[in-house]
């Protein structure tokens, strides 16, 4: 159960199982919760899941949650590759590039938020200033 408690790889599971320890370590349940920053109302839904199922059921509520996934993580390999030859200036210049690929067609934030996945990110360009000519 600590190693669940410090080294599991989803927070919220983390949370519950500090809560979890704080009750066994006689803390109340809004101390617990306090703890854990949680509402009372969730530390005692952890504690119930907890008595009805054990660990497991406490584990299994949150690892069976669906995580949608991107059509476009399928292509992410051969964006990457289309981008880094030849770069874009803009993001809508991207979605053209990521359309003509794959035929995917995502909006501007859909398509920002896709590449900084993948390590890219935007500069931002500024004048450069020029001296005045000298008379």
């Amino acid at each position: 159960m600590s190693a669940d408690r410090n080294e599991h790889p989803d927070p919220v599971v983390r949370r519950k199982m500090l809560v979890l320890w704080a009750i066994h370590l006689g803390h109340s349940r809004p101390q617990a919760a306090d703890l854990a920053g949680v509402g009372v109302a969730t530390a005692k839904r952890y504690v119930l899941a907890y008595r009805d199922g054990g660990l497991d059921q406490l584990v299994l509520v949150r690892c069976n949650r669906h995580i949608p996934t991107s059509a476009l993580a399928d292509h992410a390999e051969a964006i990457t590759r289309s981008l880094t030859a030849q770069p874009v200036r803009t993001t809508a210049e991207a979605i053209e590039r990521i359309h003509q690929l794959t035929g995917l067609r995502r909006g501007l934030t859909q398509t920002r938020t896709f590449l900084a996945g993948l390590g890219f990110t935007w500069q931002r360009s500024r004048a450069v200033p020029v001296p005045p000519k000298s008379r």
